[in-house]
């Protein structure tokens, strides 16, 4: 069994008998919806009640050691918990907020990792929202190898929504303008 998929596997068995909503975005979501490539972490969304967190944080630190020294001020400060695996595979787990990652939660797939496990992992337009909203180069690249694989199967009204929202939210047109570029590119493509 592959270091990624054991991670996987723990991440699921946690947050499952624990029964906290999670969902596996970032690279390996991408390796189900677009053009795969090597990631070194694994990235998770998780949904905590609102005074709930510390609580949550305290077990999540029990099950995975913690990668800085001050990971439990620094995950209510920032709303990322950085965790590693048994293994000491690097592992970022962010606090979804109500609203979009609550849907983005429902919207997630299980996705079959090998003959026994599955994982929950977000839809390839939800990837497209998060990779759209990052907006690092790469992001951009991972949007258009969604784009080249889902093609007209994608929701695009659902993500245009969600964008128009965040672009609105962030004063930040351009988060539009990276996934409207791909689409553009890439229509009559697929």
């Amino acid at each position: 069994m592959s270091s990624q998929i054991r991670v996987l596997t723990e991440v699921d068995d946690f947050f499952t008998r624990e029964s906290v909503p999670y969902v596996i975005i970032g690279g390996i979501a991408l390796q189900w919806w677009g053009e795969p490539r090597f990631t070194r972490d694994v990235d998770v969304m998780i949904m905590v009640k609102i005074g709930k967190e510390i609580e949550v944080l305290k077990k999540i630190f029990r099950s995975f050691p913690p990668r800085i020294s001050n990971a439990l001020s620094f995950a209510l400060k920032h709303r990322v918990c950085l965790v590693k695996s048994r293994k000491g595979i690097e592992i970022d787990i962010s606090f979804g907020v109500p609203g979009y990652e609550e849907e983005c939660l429902k919207r997630s797939i299980r996705y079959k990792i090998n003959k026994i496990s599955a994982v929950r992992i977000c839809s390839a337009e939800d990837l497209i929202i998060h990779k759209a909203l990052a907006g690092r180069q790469q992001d951009l690249a991972d949007i258009e190898s969604i784009i080249i694989r889902r093609g007209k199967k994608l929701n695009t009204k659902y993500i245009r929504k969600w964008l128009k929202e965040f672009s609105g939210l962030l004063e930040m047109k351009e988060i539009i303008d990276r996934f409207e570029k791909a689409w553009k590119s890439r229509k009559g493509k697929y």
